[in-house]
């Protein structure tokens, strides 16, 4: 019997300063926190939390490896406890620069 209940319409989310990762397939998890990246800065938001739980620390050293070389990401650190602790990582990102203003003419 199919499974009605699968997709390839692709999953819209709100963009918040928080991502949590478990309903996630392994496989996409790097490449969904890439677009998440990419939203959060549009929305000016440059602090944001990736919960990717505690678990065996598996998808935690991905995220963290992945944040460690992304040209958008200023440094990370592990949550405080109140905020996930070793189960999500803070990630603090560069703000988007403006383009300068064109001079007047004049």
């Amino acid at each position: 019997m199919p499974d009605d209940t699968a997709s390839d319409e692709p999953i819209v989310l709100e963009i918040t300063d928080a991502l949590d990762l478990h309903h996630f397939h392994p496989s996409e998890l790097l490449d969904v926190v890439d677009a998440y990246l990419d939203a959060a800065l549009e929305r000016g938001i440059t602090e944001v939390r990736l919960i990717h739980g505690r678990g065996k620390g598996v998808q935690r050293a991905r995220v963290q490896r992945f944040l460690s070389i992304d040209d958008r990401v200023d440094h990370y650190e592990e949550a405080p406890p109140g905020r996930g602790g070793w189960g999500a990582t803070l990630a603090f990102l560069k703000p988007l620069t403006q383009p300068p203003s064109p001079e007047p003419d004049g």
